[in-house]
């Protein structure tokens, strides 16, 4: 039997970089994880073609320290896959923007995550109403421009925001934001599907979908049992009341559930790589295997199985947050 085809890779926006179809990320991850386990599992994504990693400092004041972060750092270490042949993606959070910009933080994630250059930086949720558009993509430039980055997103902010960004870069002649991270799954659809970012991605704009098994509801594990993202719409409890039905249109196809849901992330053409993560080297797998899905399926059709369970149908704005 033939080895399958390594990941596609995708284009982010006209920043140069070129991503797996499929990413990971480090939320609630590696700190799950035998260690052992997790440098099998990381070795094995990378030999199939994954090369962006999702490496984000998180915790705040007064909850308990989360060491994800750094524990990737070790693991990538003991994998031993030299650093120019994976991306990393970092986190920025607008909570830390100061006087000093976004480069104390910087300095911190290239502490902890043992890199020192990253290639693609996400700004958290805007919910400041004292820092400017103009002030962020200024230090946004001078961080690329002293090479700590190599281009910028933004995670579920308004299109309308996005675009003012976006005019904002051009007319200083600078480069812009060049992708969102946005919640994209079989039950969110509304923002990603809606016509202000269809918009925006006719214009070159691009997507990572993420949230796309909802803590792995959309898998059939309806039982909570860690922290998960949050639920704009207020639709988790129909997402829960759904995901029987997801699982029987998966078994009808001959596949998982969470295959399923990968899958229908693929199906967007601005999605560019869909964040996920895995505790499990068969998780990995199954998650791979979604690119075939697609391909077996058809993406109108795969989309037309699934049109039942989009929870969040005129329950938000398609504008976004």
């Amino acid at each position: 039997m033939s080895a399958p085809a390594p990941l596609p890779r995708r284009a982010v926006g006209e920043s140069g970089l070129d991503v797996s179809l499929l990413s990971l990320g480090s939320w609630h991850t590696y700190d799950r994880m035998d260690f052992a386990d997790a440098v099998a599992m990381i070795r094995a994504a990378v030999t199939a073609g994954v090369n962006l990693f999702d490496v984000g400092v998180y915790g705040m004041p007064g909850h308990p320290p989360v060491f994800t972060d750094v524990l990737w750092s070790a693991i990538m270490r003991a994998a031993r896959i030299p650093r120019e042949e994976y991306l990393v993606s970092a986190k920025l959070w607008l909570e830390g923007f100061g006087e000093q910009g976004f480069r104390p933080q910087l300095e911190n994630a290239f502490l902890r995550g043992g890199f020192d250059v990253a290639d693609l930086v996400i700004l958290g949720d805007l919910r400041r109403e004292d820092v400017t558009l103009e002030d962020l993509v200024d230090d946004l430039t001078g961080l690329t421009r002293a090479g700590l980055i190599r281009a910028w997103g933004v995670n579920n902010w308004s299109a309308a925001n996005i675009t003012r960004l976006r005019e904002i870069a051009a007319a200083r002649g600078v480069p812009g934001p060049q992708i969102a991270q946005l919640k994209y799954s079989i039950g969110r659809r509304s923002i990603p599907d809606g016509a202000p970012f269809a918009r925006l991605f006719a214009d070159g704009f691009t997507m990572q979908s993420s949230d796309v098994l909802e803590g792995g509801i959309l898998a059939g594990r309806t039982e909570l049992t860690r922290e998960i993202g949050r639920d704009p719409g207020e639709v988790r409890a129909a997402i829960i009341r759904n995901a029987a039905g997801v699982v029987a249109v998966a078994e009808e196809l001959g596949t998982t559930a969470a295959r399923l849901a990968v899958a229908f992330t693929l199906t967007h053409p601005a999605n560019v790589t869909t964040l996920f993560g895995a505790t499990r080297m068969a998780q990995l797998e199954d998650n791979l295997a979604a690119v075939q899905l697609v391909d077996q399926v058809g993406a109108a059709q795969l989309r037309a199985l699934v049109e039942p369970f989009w929870a969040d149908r005129d329950a938000v704005d398609p504008e976004g947050p």
